[in-house]
């Protein structure tokens, strides 16, 4: 006698790929950005094999040399290899980015959640606290933070992360109080089914499509304003390999040695380009008119 298999996970993983997969898939933008940033990934994370120096070794014999066999793309006033700093400056502005948008879309979504099911005066302090937030540019926010935090990798990536919860908490909120009165969600709470279980069956999956564009495009948004910061001098600490540091070191010698911040700056630049298309199109495979228009 065979066995009874069970086809729901199929059918749910079915249906996933031909409402989000599928048209992203079609879309040759996203899918050039994709591969611009899988192959940052990969050379982020295999930059200690890649790297062919000590992205923090100085060596003030080798300052401001240009492209050689020694130092790929030349070496920096301190004599630092421009080639592994590159490398290893990915690996930062990657790992700042995603942390601090996952933090940001956790805080976020868990501050959305609690003013649309909650309503009331939770709702009322919770968002006036948002609309706050929202009233300064990103950067001023993220500026404010770091002057209360000081300097540093970690402190870095909690500005950002408290800078883009407003965002994602008006987000929330908004898709939250269009779900909730919806019949299935009464027929739920009918049935007897908890709040929490409520949540995770039937409101999130019906918010997070919205939410997952928006973190898309907001990493790009965060290793943005990461290099800004530490351009500004108040983000990373030197000797760190940061995009940003090298771009602001590099002033000083933009006629004599233009590769110091041409470099890092190219790759900044490429690394925006990459990650906005992807944003779009994921924004294009979640958003349900684009879709019923290309069918």
């Amino acid at each position: 006698m065979s066995e009874a298999i069970d086809v729901a996970p199929l059918a749910r993983g079915s249906q996933w790929k031909q409402r989000f997969l599928q048209p992203l898939l079609r879309q040759r933008s996203a899918m050039a950005g994709l591969v611009i940033l899988a192959i940052y990934v990969v050379a982020a994370v295999c930059a200690p094999w890649l790297a062919t120096h000590d992205p923090t070794a100085q060596d003030l014999m080798a300052a401001l040399q240009g492209p050689s066999a020694a130092h790929w793309l030349g070496t920096d006033s301190y004599g630092q290899d421009l080639y592994s700093r590159l490398l290893y400056g990915a690996q930062l502005a990657l790992i700042i980015g995603f942390a601090s948008v996952a933090l940001g879309l956790f805080v976020g979504v868990a501050v959305g959640l609690a003013a649309g099911l909650m309503g009331g005066r939770t709702e009322w302090v919770l968002m006036r606290i948002v609309d706050g937030l929202l009233a300064f540019p990103e950067l001023i926010l993220a500026m404010a933070f770091m002057a209360v935090l000081g300097l540093g990798t970690e402190n870095v990536v909690y500005a950002l992360a408290l800078s883009f919860v407003g965002p994602f908490a008006r987000m929330t909120r908004g898709d939250v109080l269009q779900v909730k009165n919806q019949p299935y969600i009464e027929a739920a709470k009918l049935m007897g089914v908890g709040t929490a279980a409520v949540i995770w069956r039937h409101v999130l999956p019906n918010v997070v499509s919205p939410i997952l564009v928006q973190a898309g495009m907001r990493i790009s948004i965060a290793i943005l304003l990461e290099s800004g910061l530490s351009f500004l001098g108040i983000g990373v600490v030197p000797p760190t390999p940061d995009w940003g540091l090298m771009i602001a070191e590099g002033r000083a010698f933009i006629t004599m040695a233009p590769w110091i911040s041409g470099v890092p700056g190219l790759a900044l630049a490429i690394l925006l380009v990459a990650l906005n298309l992807l944003g779009d199109g994921l924004r294009d495979a979640f958003d349900p008119n684009t879709q019923k228009d290309a069918g």
